[in-house]
């Protein structure tokens, strides 16, 4: 896409327009000169017929066009040209009021930053859990999360394969309020390299899966799972001897019913030959510190409805909708 922001795709736009409008005016000039025929005794005689003919006798005739229908057109070419003085279009010409897309924008997140940005820094100020407690506050971070989240998590938060839960208690890297503000700042890259190889043959591959079943007691084959033993030697540095994880570099818990791209054994031992590479986008460069310090209370609210007893207006409506995202299904979560 480079090649088209050049100094050569400038002039070629600057072109095109000028055609345009020049050929608009071309015609309705050419159209002006149509006339209506005048006979010898001062009347105007029968127009011409386009040839096409309807139901026997409805002709369509060759009339000139309309003067004031023809001055409309004129002056809209006027005016596109005044257009193209005032504002940019034409070509790489930024136009005489210096307009642009950006600075239209720029304009209004510096007016929407001096409207709303003592609300988000009242917020900030305050800790995590007591922002969670307010009404308000919780209202702010729901939209957010809505905007900014739930194209992945979910509009409910209960995630999806490949896209953790956010309403239970189970967490890759922590749960508490100041780790899940990380996690929505720098964002996260979670990688679990190919192990097929490591393991060694397809079948050692599908005793480790089965022994990774047994870990949470979930379907599997005792005797292959008794083979897949030993062989979980290579998986322990990340998911630790007994499979419980390890929250500091986001590896998962085994040892749980909670899986994030499913729990049974096919899609177990597809993880094991291919690994997994998930990433979270870092949001410290799409929303303010402010913004974040809402959401970060938003989601740990979510987990934690039992704790988060929102005070303020419309304090009902807004603990019947955290209990609600804590309480539904939770079985696509954080593995």
């Amino acid at each position: 896409m480079a090649d088209f922001f050049n100094e050569w795709w400038g002039f070629a736009i600057a072109a095109i327009v000028a055609f345009g409008i020049l050929a608009c005016a071309l015609l309705l000039w050419s159209q002006s000169k149509v006339k209506v025929k005048i006979g010898t005794d001062g009347k105007p005689l029968p127009a011409e017929t386009t040839g096409h003919v309807w139901d026997g006798d409805l002709m369509e005739q060759n009339n000139p066009l309309p003067k004031w229908w023809m001055w409309l057109f004129y002056l809209t070419i006027i005016y596109s040209i005044g257009y193209l003085i005032v504002y940019p279009g034409f070509g790489t010409r930024q136009g005489s009021f210096g307009w642009s897309q950006v600075g239209a924008y720029e304009k209004e997140m510096k007016d929407g930053e001096a409207q709303y940005g003592p609300i988000f820094n009242k917020y900030l100020a305050m800790d995590l859990k007591a922002v969670a407690k307010d009404a308000q506050a919780h209202e702010i971070g729901q939209r957010l999360f809505l905007n900014t989240c739930a194209q992945c998590h979910g509009s409910d938060a209960q995630g999806g394969k490949g896209y953790p839960n956010l309403a239970d208690s189970d967490w890759l890297y922590g749960g508490d309020p100041q780790t899940i503000k990380t996690t929505i700042t720098e964002g996260r890259h979670g990688q679990m390299p190919p192990m097929g190889a490591v393991v060694g043959s397809d079948d050692d591959v599908r005793n480790v899966a089965n022994y990774v079943l047994s870990l949470s007691n979930s379907a599997h084959d005792p005797i292959k799972a008794a083979l897949g033993k030993p062989k979980f030697a290579a998986c322990a540095a990340c998911h630790g001897i007994e499979g419980k994880g390890n929250q500091a570099i986001g590896a998962p818990n085994l040892s749980d019913k909670t899986w994030l791209y499913g729990g049974d054994i096919n899609t177990v031992m597809e993880t094991i030959n291919k690994g997994r590479n998930n990433q979270m986008p870092a949001h410290k460069t799409i929303l303010s510190e402010g913004k974040i310090h809402l959401l970060a209370a938003y989601v740990w609210s979510l987990s934690n409805s039992s704790n988060v007893q929102v005070s303020g207006a419309d304090a009902a409506a807004v603990n019947q909708i955290a209990t609600t995202a804590s309480s539904t299904d939770v079985s696509a979560s954080a593995k």
